[in-house]
């Protein structure tokens, strides 16, 4: 949770909160892979992309 916090500390400090957005997605889909990795939803989530 500190990580979390001190991100965000610094895309405050540095005028950086633009990237929070691409930040969330590339963790969404990051997630998503793992998920996808060995699982029965697999199928599904590979037709997305």
């Amino acid at each position: 949770m500190d990580f979390l916090i001190e991100l965000w500390n610094f895309l405050k400090i540095r005028k950086k909160i633009w990237l929070a957005p691409i930040i969330f997605i590339m963790i969404i889909l990051g997630g998503l892979l793992i998920l996808a990795e060995g699982s029965v939803v697999a199928p599904f989530i590979y037709t997305l992309f």
